[in-house]
């Protein structure tokens, strides 16, 4: 793809982006309204457009993505895993610091940019499964076992142990699956391998509130940067560069090893290569540990993205 049709795409995208860095920025919106705006995406807007999505797609068709959960699994829950041990074991890090630095490491902010930018690249209705799994692998795996772990890190009371974490294990697991961007989605699933498809009247209804999803998320995103204070220490920077270069490149290797269509590696490559979470950030915020650096992290991965992207859809199509 030439460099000024990428431009062309991302132009729009960064756009929104900035103008909502501005009202963050000028305090026209606070934590609390920002908090209300990532509300709305997440838990109704692009729950609805990925349950029209994926009810509107053919049995067939979505029997056939097991390579991509597949590959997706591997590059972010085994990338998780992966540094997980690597900042517990040698830089030694303590359980629960470990697993805050994985998790904002690994977890994309693909609820905020998976529409617009793929959408624009490959179509809004050909991106909804592929983002609908991102977010099962996400909210339903990767944010309770981050929870879990990082629980028991903190657990000071050895006593009673196996009672504890069962009962953290059983809430971080129900707490996941209870939020719409996995339960809608698989949901959504279930109904299609049943044989149900949407009709036109559930999904005009949906897409209703459904079609905000991309100008509403891109501009919670440049919010949510413009509230917060950056600290550009090392860990910062780390867990930044991990997210937009490493997991990217680990991501594209584990896809070609399954042998997926360029198509799918494409959206698989670039659904990881989004800037960090604000919800792994802000899962940081709850335990207490390394709150700031991976606040920070979440900025500098998207403003590193501003170069990372571009140079990806350049290099994959």
């Amino acid at each position: 793809m030439e460099t000024s049709q990428i431009f062309i795409i991302l132009t729009p995208i960064f756009f929104v982006i900035l103008l909502g860095y501005l009202a963050g920025y000028f305090k026209k919106f606070d934590a609390t309204t920002s908090k209300g705006l990532n509300t709305l995406v997440t838990k109704f807007a692009l729950p609805a457009h990925l349950f029209v999505g994926i009810t509107t797609t053919s049995k067939h068709t979505l029997i056939e993505k097991w390579p991509f959960l597949l590959a997706l699994f591997l590059g972010i829950i085994g990338f998780y895993i992966l540094f997980l041990l690597v900042t517990k074991y040698i830089f030694k890090f303590s359980l629960t610091g470990a697993s805050m630095f994985s998790l904002n490491a690994t977890q994309p902010t693909f609820a905020f940019m998976g529409i617009p930018v793929l959408g624009s690249l490959f179509g809004a209705e050909v991106v909804a499964i592929p983002i609908a799994i991102t977010g099962i692998v996400v909210n339903a795996i990767l944010d309770p076992l981050a929870t879990i772990i990082g629980t028991v890190g903190q657990r000071k009371n050895k006593e009673s142990e196996g009672d504890n974490l069962l009962k953290v294990t059983i809430h971080s697991i129900l707490h996941g699956l209870s939020e719409p961007l996995a339960c809608v989605p698989l949901l959504g699933v279930i109904l299609v391998l049943c044989g149900f498809q949407a009709p036109d009247l559930l999904s005009n209804s949906l897409d209703q509130i459904g079609s905000i999803t991309s100008g509403a998320a891109l501009f919670a995103v440049g919010v949510t940067i413009g509230i917060r204070k950056i600290r550009f220490s090392p860990v910062a920077f780390s867990i930044a560069i991990l997210k937009v270069v490493v997991q990217p490149v680990v991501m594209l290797g584990i896809a070609i090893a399954i042998g997926l269509s360029s198509s799918d590696i494409i959206k698989l490559v670039l659904l990881v290569a989004f800037p960090g979470s604000a919800v792994a950030a802000m899962i940081s915020v709850k335990f207490d540990s390394l709150a700031g650096e991976t606040a920070s992290s979440f900025v500098i991965s998207a403003i590193l993205s501003l170069v990372t992207l571009p140079l990806l859809i350049s290099w994959l199509m």
